[in-house]
């Protein structure tokens, strides 16, 4: 044509461009480029963009762009073929700057534009302020609706964690293809909603769309995060139906779904049966069999790896190593490193944490240290890992030392590492130093975060710094139900139930939803107040949760239901409990103890040995208290025995218990032993040594123990001086005691509570000061209770105040119209002051408001079996002998000098009785057994359950003379040793 004479025009050039394209010859074409510029023709804009689709065709990007560059218009068209030319070769920094240089030359962008600037966006991960700006221009030119734009918005919001703006763009879509779908439902499932991911797809199949491979991949992916095993079932049937079940990445969602199912038979046959199996198809059946601890066949697996040409990547190498450590197995462990080593793999992050915490969990701790002090990259889980490893042995230094190093090496802690310390510091009561662990969290601005707050707030509360932990939990924003359990159980912890159970409701109300641990300890709050009813509320909370079977809230509705004497109910919340652990057992045994069945708590406590349950510590801290309870001195010897056989005998707690079973059994002597033999001592072993000298009657030895508790620095609580006030009353020492209350809050910071004022009234009174009495009950910062009426009723009888004994009964009256001690006081009064009309009126009353007098009773144990008698009782098959003894016993008593005290008996019969021999009261009948059934030798112990007599008591004094025998007696108040004639109380009870 040239030869002719015969000059080519552009259309020309597009034919023989067009040629080249098709026949791929890129010499061809670039004498063709050539002979375009210097025919001029490089001007014109369709052979440009013919040259352009060329360059880009052939791969060579940096022709396309001198072509480019120099032409003298372009169309969208050509703007989009630059961008979809360098997007292909994944530059993709290149693609934004064309997107820059497009906008600045005035040029609009269309659908496709902005479909390929999304798309580079996602691929070279840029930072989402520039994502929103592209969609801000994406609303500007009119495409905020369009599929082909929004898909791609939709799966860069989804992957930034932008979920809900993801929904709105999915929802305005003027039409949604499977590609539209797939982008949400994806979205979902990656972000942690999975239940929405699975209605999404249920809405797509409702709407006609045909599902594809990747939904299906999506969908299985949610359901196995949900643990809808079932739902995943059936998804595999459909994948089975629409013929996806050859996709290899729809054949690796099923085998995480049956792995994670522990469904192996299931996912082994969708292994052997898939035509190709990549790395992920490997991880999967490799992560599910490491996690279920089948460690030796995730080796297998992995060996068949290897020898299918695939190499093992990082995750493969983390999962066998968590294999390894779940089940210890440390020398397949150490092989998988020497590996990791070959291969290269071991500077790798998730490498480095993975084979740390193998050597950690190995108990291997100094391989663990040498292998971290190797590790060269600025690791932060390692160091969590290190500080875990140390806080678990309890080696509070070296977590420190490990904390502190961390700083020095200039890491920045996370929300990971301050956790881990902080569990160390609340585990070994170190608050001085979580104190300062505070602090750095505040400087470093993680005051804020949830995790590090609810382990803070776990941390002040279980230490009993509950305003602390509030105030935490107060400035939270976020609902965490972590950090609000911790709370709760704080508040139960410190037998602060009531705030325990408001905060709970408050809970509820702001919309958090309760968790086992949450539920557990609202029902041990209830246990502590006995609040029955809303214990069942919340019983009936939890099982609507899906919590029936969770052991920590059996354990504590066991402890609940005992707590409140149902012993009915307790058995069957106990027997409902498939793996009854030792908490289960103690809560049984203790809360019968508590709400005092402790015949209940010492049967249980049997059939806990018969079952095999090894007993704990609290196990023979229950049953010993409650031995104590029913002064059960055997028995609760044999408990002391197996304590210290089982080694319990250096603790704290067990010294306490067995101070206060020998001092409520009537041996102080034994009690007093314990404590001295104590290596360490707490205030409750001060606490419980001078409560039991003062129900024996040793106030001095009482008083002299304070003061050297005192010396020792032992600080005394409200508990102490119930027990030092005691004394004072029991011993009549009326100034010491207004001046001991008086310490309470000058020199020890404790505010008196109603029954330090209660031990007040009781010295005053005892003293026969019962105006003085009056007059400080009508002087006291508090409103006086029952105890305190009642205290003075009872001295007005004593000291025969008719006066004031009427003034105390009319207020006890009014507070508890219903007790009949009140009437039985005031009854007494008018005996003794022999006021008979008004003592049968105050009995008439009783009789009209229905109110029955506590009939009095009184226990003994001989060769192992406790005998019970009441006042007059005659159905004991040894009663002709104990009378016929009584009647030679008081002979021989008044003999020398005993006389009856006949205002002692209150009832009409006991008025007109003559002989003091028919009508006995039952701590009379009690001695007489013991001392006709016991050795000599042996003191002779009696239980009653209301305030001996004054007969009764004057008549023991003398019993105790001539039978050479000692006399042991605890009444409702307090002990009497009688012996030689004389009681420990002085007289003065």
């Amino acid at each position: 044509m040239e030869e002719r004479g015969v000059h080519a025009d552009c259309k020309t050039y597009i034919w023989l461009l067009e040629g080249c394209l098709n026949s791929g010859s890129i010499k061809d074409a670039k004498r063709i480029h050539g002979r375009i510029l210097k025919s001029g023709f490089d001007g014109d804009s369709v052979l440009c963009a013919k040259l352009i689709d060329f360059y880009l065709g052939i791969g060579d990007l940096s022709g396309a762009m001198k072509v480019f560059d120099f032409m003298p218009e372009r169309s969208v068209s050509t703007w989009n073929n630059m961008i979809s030319g360098f997007l292909k070769k994944k530059t993709y920094f290149r693609v934004l700057d064309l997107f820059l240089r497009m906008l600045e030359d005035h040029a609009s962008p269309n659908n496709a534009t902005f479909a390929s600037i999304l798309r580079a966006c996602s691929g070279a991960n840029v930072d989402f302020h520039y994502v929103e700006q592209i969609h801000s221009k994406v609303f500007l030119y009119g495409f905020a609706t369009d599929p082909l734009v929004c898909n791609p918005l939709i799966d860069l919001y989804s992957k930034n964690g932008y979920i809900k703006s993801a929904l709105s763009i999915f929802e305005e879509l003027c039409s949604r293809d499977s590609v539209s779908w797939v982008a949400m439902i994806s979205g979902f499932s990656q972000n942690g909603h999975e239940e929405e991911a699975i209605q999404l797809f249920c809405q797509m199949r409702k709407s006609g769309i045909i599902p594809t491979p990747y939904v299906f991949s999506s969908v299985l992916s949610a359901s196995t995060k949900m643990g809808f095993y079932e739902l995943g079932e059936q998804l595999h049937a459909q994948v089975f139906k629409w013929g996806f079940s050859s996709e290899t990445f729809v054949c690796n969602a099923l085998l995480s779904l049956y792995s994670r199912s522990e469904n192996f038979i299931f996912a082994e046959q969708i292994f052997t049966e898939m035509n190709r199996c990549d790395g992920v198809t490997f991880n999967s059946l490799i992560s599910g069999l490491s996690q279920r601890g089948f460690s030796d066949k995730a080796l297998q697996l992995f060996e068949k790896m290897q020898l299918s040409g695939l190499k093992p990547d990082c995750v493969t190498i983390a999962s066998l190593l968590s294999a390894c450590a779940s089940v210890e197995a440390l020398h397949k462990g150490k092989q998988l490193h020497s590996y990791t080593i070959k291969a290269g793999l071991l500077s790798d992050i998730i490498i480095e944490g993975s084979l740390l915490d193998l050597y950690v969990k190995c108990s291997d701790l100094d391989t663990a240290r040498e292998f971290f002090n190797s590790t060269t990259t600025e690791n932060v889980v390692l160091w969590n890992v290190m500080l875990v490893a140390y806080g678990q042995l309890g080696d509070l230094s070296e977590s420190f030392e490990i904390f502190c190093q961390m700083q020095v090496a200039g890491l920045k802690p996370n929300q990971y590492t301050y956790p881990s310390i902080l569990r160390t510091c609340t585990s070994l009561g170190a608050m001085d130093l979580g104190e300062q662990i505070h602090t750095h969290v505040i400087k470093t601005g993680f005051e804020l975060n949830v995790y590090v707050c609810s382990v803070l707030i776990d941390m002040y509360a279980k230490h009993g710094k509950l305003e602390i932990a509030r105030e935490i939990l107060e400035r939270l924003t976020e609902k965490d139900v972590v950090s609000w359990t911790a709370m709760i159980a704080g508040y139960a912890q410190h037998e602060l139930c009531i705030e325990a159970l408001r905060l709970f409701e408050e809970m509820q109300i702001r919309g958090i939803r309760s968790d086992n641990i949450g539920f557990s300890s609202a029902l041990s709050a209830c246990a502590g107040i006995q609040a029955l009813n809303q214990g069942r509320q919340i019983h009936a909370q939890s099982y609507v949760s899906g919590y029936a079977m969770d052991l920590s809230i059996g354990n504590s509705l066991v402890n609940l239901y005992a707590r409140c004497g149902r012993i009915q109910d307790a058995y069957s919340a106990f027997q409902i409990i498939d793996a009854k652990d030792e908490i289960s057992w103690n809560g049984l045994i203790s809360g019968f103890a508590q709400s005092g069945h402790h015949e209940e708590a010492l049967q249980v406590f049997t059939q806990m040995n018969r079952s095999g349950v090894r007993a704990n510590l609290f196990t023979f801290c229950s049953v010993v208290s409650a031995s104590a309870n029913i002064a059960d001195i055997k028995q609760g010897k044999q408990f002391h025995g197996r304590i210290i056989k089982t080694g319990y005998d250096s603790e704290i707690e067990a010294g306490n218990v067995l101070i206060t079973l020998y001092a409520k059994c009537g041996s102080i002597d034994d009690a007093w032993r314990e404590f001295c033999e104590m290596h360490e001592r707490n205030e409750v072993s001060w606490n419980a040594m001078i409560t039991g000298y003062s129900q024996h009657g040793f106030g001095n030895k009482a008083l002299d123990l304070f003061e050297e508790m005192k010396r020792k620095t032992v600080k005394p609580n409200h508990v102490t001086f119930v027990g030092v006030l005691s004394a004072c009353s029991h011993v009549g020492l009326v100034n010491k005691g207004l001046n001991y209350l008086k310490s309470m809050s000058e020199e020890h910071g404790l505010v008196p509570r109603p029954e330090h004022f209660n031990c007040v009234v009781d010295i005053l009174g005892r003293a026969g000061l019962l105006q003085h009495a009056r007059e400080f009950i009508e002087e006291m910062p508090i409103k006086p209770d029952a105890m305190i009426w009642r205290t003075l009723l009872s001295a007005c009888t004593v000291h025969k105040n008719l006066e004031i004994g009427e003034f105390a009964a009319k207020h006890l009256l009014e507070l508890e119209p219903e007790d009949s001690a009140t009437y039985v006081l005031l009854s007494n009064i008018y005996a003794v002051t022999q006021k008979w009309n008004c003592r049968d009126q105050m009995r008439q009353m009783m009789k009209d408001r229905g109110v029955k007098k506590e009939p009095g009773r009184s226990w003994i144990e001989v060769k192992n079996s406790v005998h019970a008698f009441f006042v007059g009782d005659r159905l004991h098959p040894l009663a002709d002998n104990i009378y016929e003894y009584l009647k030679d016993l008081n002979k021989r008593i008044s003999e020398i000098g005993y006389v009856q005290d006949r205002y002692s008996l209150l009832h009409d019969i006991e008025q007109e009785q003559k002989d003091p021999n028919v009508y006995i009261h039952s701590e009379k009948l009690a001695l007489a057994f013991g001392l006709i059934s016991l050795s000599p030798l042996i003191p002779v112990r009696v239980i009653k359950n209301l305030r001996v007599c004054n007969d009764c008591h004057n008549w023991m004094k003398f019993v105790s003379k001539v039978s050479n025998r000692t006399l042991i007696v605890r009444d409702a108040y307090r002990f009497h040793h009688f012996k030689d004639g004389a009681c420990s109380c002085r007289d003065y009870w």
